[in-house]
């Protein structure tokens, strides 16, 4: 029985970070990984679901059909904002750069980037009004002013908080994006 796992024909331990030469660069990729956080955060709410799930399972089984389907939007709506949490972030390709939140989405065409820098400030621990001194990802657009860039990534946001090396890769890799989209 093969197992491929263990063979020298699938690269073990990989940069997954870095985009591969064959790669359609056209495509949004998220240049690192969501922080532990974030996953540990979605997968309480998946749990949350399933448990909702089940209850609508019993609400269907013994009691009325409306209530069932109400419990289980709820399910439906616990599940969508568990994958939406684990879509959030900073996304690059050929086109721009896309900051994905909760709620909204802005895309930025590289033509409209002027620079994607790191600075030292206060940021905001994992999204609360509390802020720390940390590292944040800026970028500076054309057309607006120089105290209104937003922040695109932080060293004390749910995907990077305690891991200050992946906030390194994850801003050197949008910084190499950047260089190279916005040359021409």
């Amino acid at each position: 029985m093969p197992l491929p796992f263990l063979t020298a024909d699938r690269a073990f331990e990989t940069a997954d970070d870095v985009a591969l030469p064959f790669d359609d660069l056209d495509r949004w990729r998220r240049p690192y990984r969501p922080g532990p956080w974030r996953v540990g955060v979605a997968a309480l709410w998946l749990l949350l679901a399933s448990y909702v799930l089940f209850a609508a399972v019993v609400i269907a089984l013994t009691g009325t059909v409306t209530g069932a389907a109400a419990v289980f939007g709820i399910a439906l709506a616990i599940i969508a904002g568990a994958l939406r949490l684990l879509r959030m972030g900073v996304w690059v390709s050929a086109r721009g750069l896309r900051q994905v939140r909760f709620l909204v989405t802005r895309t930025v065409p590289w033509e409209q980037v002027v620079a994607v820098r790191t600075v030292q400030q206060p940021v905001r621990w994992l999204g609360l009004p509390r802020t720390v001194q940390g590292q944040a990802l800026m970028l500076v657009q054309r057309g607006r002013a120089a105290g209104d860039t937003p922040t695109l990534m932080t060293t004390h946001n749910t995907d990077f908080l305690a891991r200050v090396t992946a906030f390194d890769r994850a801003a050197d890799a949008v910084e190499v994006w950047a260089s190279e989209n916005t040359r021409g």
